[in-house]
């Protein structure tokens, strides 16, 4: 009996000391890292969460560096007046990608989350619009639809024109600006959104043209006629390119139907974007 438990104690032993196999949480920290580094924001903090060393190398400064702007630095200027020095890069990365306000509240900046792409947004009360102070012409509306809680609604004028003006440290790479606009005037009644289009007329009888301008010489011009009345519509105006980072892009833009042959009218201008031109097909009506 006494040999039995003798070999019984042997082969737990033996059992004990047979190694573990190797398993994802082995892996270097910065082996893992460098993995990460391939990887889209969202698809990094997912793996964070997979054990500890994802969660470590998810933290290394490399990493979000490489989903930074090359010109972060010049944006963190523009953007803020107060910046932590201390921040580390994810950090960094994830205060870019808050909406934050330029201007007095005309515009707004941030970061795409899942690319790192800057966009930028200009409120309806930072475009210059010809007839704006006439209250027979236009009106401001508050509103949840917007980004900047208000629009302003046209009732109806003869010479239509809104103009407007950026200079922004955009990244290299190419941009693409829209106007977002509705036909129709929205509100809710009995909990449910309704859009009111009797002020809608005369933007079937000649198209609405687009301009855009650079300060290297770019220049681009598109025209449609506005339609869908209800929905929120990107009219895209143009493209352009930066190829200089260092420098801060300076850009021109306008939106005209100058006709005094016939009056239009019933038209909410919300803002002026600009995002990286890649978003241009993903952009939905809403």
């Amino acid at each position: 009996m006494g040999s039995s438990f003798s070999l019984f104690c042997n082969m737990c032993t033996n059992r004990a000391t047979v190694p573990s196999k190797p398993n994802l949480g082995d892996l270097p920290d910065s082996c893992v890292a460098s993995i990460l580094g391939y990887l889209d924001p969202p698809e990094i903090c997912r793996l964070a969460l997979l054990n500890r060393a994802f969660r470590g190398a998810s933290s290394a400064d490399f990493v979000w560096e490489s989903k930074l702007p090359l010109n972060y630095g010049s944006v963190i200027e523009r953007v803020f007046e107060d910046f932590p020095e201390k921040l580390c890069k994810r950090d960094v990365y994830a205060r870019l990608c808050r909406l934050h306000s330029l201007d007095g509240g005309t515009k707004k900046v941030w970061l795409d989350k899942s690319t790192g792409r800057i966009c930028l947004s200009i409120a309806s009360n930072g475009l210059e619009i010809t007839g704006i102070d006439d209250r027979r012409y236009w009106s401001r509306i508050l509103t949840e639809e917007s980004q900047f809680c208000s629009v302003a609604y046209l009732q109806q004028i003869w010479w239509f024109e809104v103009d407007g003006e950026l200079e922004f440290p955009f990244p290299a790479g190419t941009y693409s600006l829209f106007f977002r606009l509705q036909l129709g005037r929205a509100s809710k009644r009995f909990g449910r959104r309704v859009c009111n289009s009797e002020h809608v007329h005369g933007w079937d009888i000649k198209p609405v043209r687009f301009q855009l301008s650079t300060s290297d010489g770019q220049q681009a011009v598109s025209q449609c006629y506005l339609d869908e009345p209800g929905k929120w519509i990107h009219y895209h105006a143009g493209d352009f390119v930066v190829e200089d980072q260092n420098t801060p892009t300076k850009i021109k833009f306008s939106m005209t139907q100058i006709d005094c042959t016939h009056t239009k009218g019933g038209l909410c201008v919300d803002s002026v974007f600009v995002y990286p031109s890649e978003f241009k097909e993903g952009l939905k009506h809403f």
